[in-house]
């Protein structure tokens, strides 16, 4: 973080450079187009006598010699700025490691298979990004189909979030009760959080929309029971429609944030009815790489140093274990091999020091006078020591 905090800095200083630099120029244009232009109004209001034709030219001398002033200073700026940009350059190079083939297996993406598994993956990105003409001209360049099922469920869900960003409810209201049983299911309080907001957005409206208000609030009937207290709250604010939400106690409900959580809820709940994470593995992968690389280079570095051959061997393992967050932590469902019961969050699987994964459950049972054996392994460790797995 402290290399990019330094890049940034220098960034940060070119940008301000620019911005000086632009407001500058316009100001000394401004003053030399207004000079010329007066210059030009005289000579079309008075003409020119012979006696004038020496105050004229010095008056053109004097113009063109501000010009040419001007251009030389203007030139010699921007030549300044250039110098900024390679200070970016060099920053650059001397905070970060260009050079990272070290660490990268050079076969990994030699076979066809690979290849296509990788433009697969872009392309369902780019789909989830909404940036369909790009997905569509990758798809042609590398020769990967992806099929219309699959390309359908992205265009919809881009649609809709499109619309939300236009503080549009209606189109994301037609899907949640479309799907309103499978986000039941899901235990999701989506269409009942888009009913609010589209009730709020009547309520911005003033006094003249009290009677669509209330005739909407028959909208919330489904939702009485789990989600009485906000219920309660909305039509309190009723009272005070007349002179304003904005200047009543309940003004809290018009604020701005609500558009962006209403995206994030859609995202996340449309992503978990089509069987799909909330971001795309690709997001996930360069995430991750970017946290594990720095460990990576460093590992290498040594291994060179003290000269240990065949601790990297380019494999599916790496040399030693990398701690990427809870965020990034992927599992499946884990039932426990000693008690044969599936893991829960009460009861979740927990990684010992060799490597085998029980759940916890079993690991209390096994414990004894404060020492743990194994049951795969007659390795005896400390219970304490172990890891909980997330998933």
């Amino acid at each position: 973080m402290e290399q990019c905090a330094c890049v940034e800095r220098e960034l940060e200083k070119v940008l301000h450079r620019f911005v000086m630099y632009g407001h500058q120029s316009e100001e000394r244009l401004d003053e030399l187009l207004r000079s010329v232009c007066e210059i030009r109004g005289q000579l079309v209001a008075f003409g020119v006598q012979d006696t004038d034709l020496s105050v004229l030219s010095q008056t053109m001398a004097q113009c063109c010699k501000n010009i040419k002033e001007t251009v030389q200073m203007l030139a010699s700026r921007h030549k300044d700025i250039h110098g900024s940009v390679s200070k970016v350059g060099k920053a650059i190079d001397r905070n970060f490691d260009a050079e990272i083939s070290a660490v990268v297996a050079e076969t990994v993406w030699d076979t066809p298979e690979r290849q296509k598994y990788l433009s697969e993956t872009i392309v369902e990105h780019l789909y989830r990004q909404g940036m369909l003409s790009v997905a569509e001209d990758l798809c042609q360049e590398s020769g990967v189909v992806i099929d219309m099922s699959m390309k359908q469920p992205f265009l919809e869900l881009n649609r809709i979030l499109e619309a939300l960003r236009m503080q549009d409810l209606r189109p994301a209201l037609e899907w949640a009760v479309t799907n309103r049983q499978r986000l039941l299911d899901l235990n999701s309080s989506l269409e009942f959080k888009l009913h609010r907001l589209y009730f709020i957005s009547l309520l911005s409206g003033g006094i003249s929309n009290q009677m669509e208000a209330l005739q909407y609030a028959r909208h919330f009937q489904p939702f009485a029971t789990q989600h009485q207290r906000d219920i309660q709250i909305l039509m309190g604010s009723l009272v005070y429609l007349r002179h304003g939400i904005e200047n009543s106690p309940y003004r809290s409900l018009l604020e701005t944030n609500q558009w962006a959580e209403i995206c994030n809820i859609f995202t996340r709940d449309a992503c978990a009815l089509l069987g799909l994470s909330v971001e795309s593995p690709l997001s996930v992968s360069f995430a991750s790489g970017c946290m594990a690389l720095p460990v990576l280079m460093n590992i290498k570095q040594v291994i060179e140093q003290r000269q240990c051959s065949g601790v990297w061997t380019h494999k599916d393992e790496l040399p030693i274990e990398i701690d990427l967050g809870k965020k990034c932590w992927y599992h499946s469902v884990f039932a426990c091999p000693i008690l044969r019961q599936q893991t829960s969050e009460s009861n979740p699987p927990m990684k010992l020091i060799c490597g085998h994964v029980i759940s916890r459950d079993a690991l209390n049972k096994l414990t004894n006078a404060g020492k743990l054996k194994c049951p795969y392994c007659p390795m005896e460790q400390n219970p304490s020591h172990a890891k909980q797995i997330y998933f």
